[in-house]
């Protein structure tokens, strides 16, 4: 701790000798998580079984402000328990055992409400349903962009840029391949605009987001193609009532298709009493009919979304599955109610299709029930307990594949200790 203050110390100093305001601070996330899964993302097979494993993250946090520049820079190490044989002495030499830069970002004011921000960050806006930090998975979402900020006392607007490459290629090369140029990626470059401005008690957001696409046109030519998603997401939060709203549409060309789809999505909530809120949510994202290959992309894509925070916590939908597929309409009732320090939560999701299945005219999917407990046992540490169940029917076989009668299920506790271990001012 000694070594650590002194070398903190010692940042102020090099930073911003001169200065005035400057702090500097360090805390640090141990994350780990337990996990049971028993037909988690996709329904058991006759020759699949349940399986545990314990997943963690291990993050360091410093972060330096002064009267103008804001630094962040967090290290971040992802690991399953047990990938490290240690029979074998294979102790260090593994992916999945080092240290990565998760963000490394600085951002300078230029103005009292103009700023500008620079570097590998988190890009998370309103529900988090294009854009968003995937907190849950150890691994979390970054992005390598550069950004144009304005704060004023009612309205934001945000420019943001990104340019990816899989390497420095100072050339273009004769045979371009996935990997070599660089289409392997999810995207090749992006540009949007968000806004957001408050009303009282009501918030109003707007985004439009482009981006590009890389895809081979020829066996030598590539190309980058770009569709762009665009929309709005309201929300008031009253007294006893709440409501948000989102609709996002879907044009432009990926590779050689055009796209048209689109998302919309209300929930409606309702404070009984200090001890009860109920929930109710209905979300439709457009898809295609199954067994057909249109020549346009109708299939709605939350594109950066934070995915597990929808449609279920069992991943069905949309978390590495169920693109370009017959879409989705989620029904839900979340009931909070909290019990003694201890906030309770019941979810039951009624899923259907969007469009039409090849092998049933049923569009029902099933029903999944979520039941989440959460309790925070010291100002540093805060414990997570999930239960998932989900009754599949036929049309979900239909789909996916697997068993609709058997017990499909999952459940995980997860420990966050994420404590404050510095901070100074000078």
């Amino acid at each position: 701790m000694k070594l650590l203050k002194t070398l903190s110390l010692s940042v102020i100093g090099l930073i911003g000798t001169g200065a005035m305001a400057q702090e500097f601070s360090s805390d640090i996330q141990i994350r780990p998580r337990y996990e049971y899964t028993n037909g988690f993302g996709t329904l058991l097979t006759p020759t699949t079984e349940h399986t545990s494993f314990v997943g963690n993250r291990s993050r360091l946090n410093l972060n330096y402000k002064d009267e103008k520049l804001t630094v962040k820079l967090a290290l971040q190490n992802v690991r399953t328990w047990g990938a490290v044989n240690h029979l074998t002495g294979n102790l260090s030499n593994s992916t999945n055992n080092s240290f990565v830069l998760f963000e490394g970002w600085a951002q300078y004011s230029l103005t009292d409400k103009w700023s500008t921000k620079v570097g590998r960050q988190i890009i998370s806006y309103d529900n988090q349903r294009i854009f968003g930090g995937l907190d849950w998975a150890n691994q979390g979402r970054s992005f390598d962009a550069a950004l144009i900020k304005f704060k004023g006392a009612k309205s934001q607007l945000d420019l943001g840029f990104a340019l990816n490459s899989s390497n420095e290629n100072k050339t273009v090369p004769s045979a371009p391949t996935s990997v070599s140029f660089g289409t392997d990626l999810d995207f090749k470059d992006f540009q949007y605009a968000w806004y957001h401005t408050s009303i009282k008690k009501l918030g109003v957001s707007f985004l439009a987001l482009n981006i590009g696409r890389e895809y081979l046109k020829t066996p030598t030519e590539a190309e980058t193609n770009y569709y762009q998603t665009f929309g709005t997401y309201a929300n008031y939060a009253g007294k006893k009532l709440s409501l948000d709203f989102s609709f996002y549409g879907q044009t432009g060309k990926i590779g050689t298709s055009q796209v048209s789809a689109y998302e919309a999505a209300a929930n409606l909530g309702y404070a009984f009493s200090p001890k009860l809120k109920a929930t109710l949510g209905y979300e439709f994202l457009s898809g295609k009919d199954q067994g057909t290959s249109p020549t346009m992309v109708k299939s709605f894509n939350p594109v950066f979304g934070t995915n597990h925070a929808f449609n279920g916590y069992m991943d069905y939908f949309y978390v590495g599955n169920h693109a370009g597929s017959v879409g989705l309409q989620d029904l839900t009732l979340k009931l909070d109610f909290p019990i003694k320090k201890v906030n309770l939560s019941v979810a039951p999701h009624v899923f259907h299709t969007a469009n039409k299945l090849t092998a049933t005219s049923d569009k029902y999917l099933g029903t999944e029930v979520d039941l989440t407990a959460v309790y925070k046992a010291s100002k540093d540490i805060t414990l997570t307990a999930g239960y998932s169940q989900m009754f599949a029917t036929n049309t979900m076989v239909a789909l996916k594949g697997g068993l609709d009668d058997t017990t499909n299920n999952w459940a995980y506790l997860m420990v966050n200790i994420n404590p404050q271990i510095f901070s100074a001012k000078k």
